[in-house]
């Protein structure tokens, strides 16, 4: 499988061509080399995995997209449209590395792709061994603001300066428990990973995962040519 996607994390990583007919090529000279696999209970996931208000703006982003058809205007007013009536806030206990809080935020965000990390200017300073896709994972909370500071958090982003942004937390881990309060009768949570959306029941296990994954990929030479 050729590895693919709207901004093509993945690939772009580990050196491989965003055309298919280029990447099949490739394959001629490629070598096997592990990469890191990052889980969240049986869910396994590459580039990235969220709850709160990112499974929402995917939900609707599809919704006009089957609608109006794909394009970035498209997806720019079905993230708007989000943003607008998605203010609800999730409160979540989080262990990590032995210690435990209770916060409230818009939106988790769980990174195991370094350059998804640095283009929208959110990598976490190195506190763990490893870095964000190569020993360790990247969280980023989103504390509850209102429709307007959201949108400037969204050009933020858009413009590679979401870590300077007031309310956004960072941090490093290797293991993460988190246990979302739900309300009365409800035993999952929503979670998008690597574009797909799914219901997944509490608590949420979010870990390195020992088992890599061999992937095809050009010698390290060759990378960034």
């Amino acid at each position: 499988m050729v590895p693919q996607g709207t901004f093509n994390y993945f690939a772009r990583t580990h050196g491989i061509p965003v055309d298919p007919t280029e990447a099949v090529r490739l394959l001629l000279r490629s070598t096997p080399i592990p990469v890191q696999v990052a889980g969240v209970n049986d869910r396994l996931f590459l580039v990235y995995a969220s709850l709160g208000l990112y499974p929402e703006l995917l939900e609707d982003r599809e919704a006009y997209k089957a609608r109006f058809g794909r394009s970035r205007w498209v997806a720019f007013v079905a993230a708007c449209a989000t943003l607008l009536r998605a203010q609800s806030k999730l409160r979540v206990h989080i262990e990590v590395g032995g210690t435990a809080r209770d916060v409230q935020t818009l939106t988790l965000f769980v990174g195991n792709n370094r350059l998804q990390l640095q283009q929208l200017g959110a990598e976490p300073e190195d506190t763990v061994a490893g870095t964000p896709g190569d020993g360790s994972m990247a969280a980023l909370m989103l504390r509850p603001i209102g429709t307007l500071p959201m949108l400037g958090l969204m050009l933020q982003g858009a413009m590679g300066r979401l870590g300077e942004a007031a309310g956004v937390e960072r941090f490093e881990f290797q293991h993460m428990v988190v246990k979302p309060t739900l309300t009365q009768g409800r035993r999952g949570v929503k979670v998008a990973f690597d574009g797909e959306v799914a219901t997944l029941r509490a608590p949420l296990d979010f870990r390195v995962l020992a088992q890599p994954l061999y992937l095809l990929a050009p010698p390290r030479l060759e990378v960034g040519r």
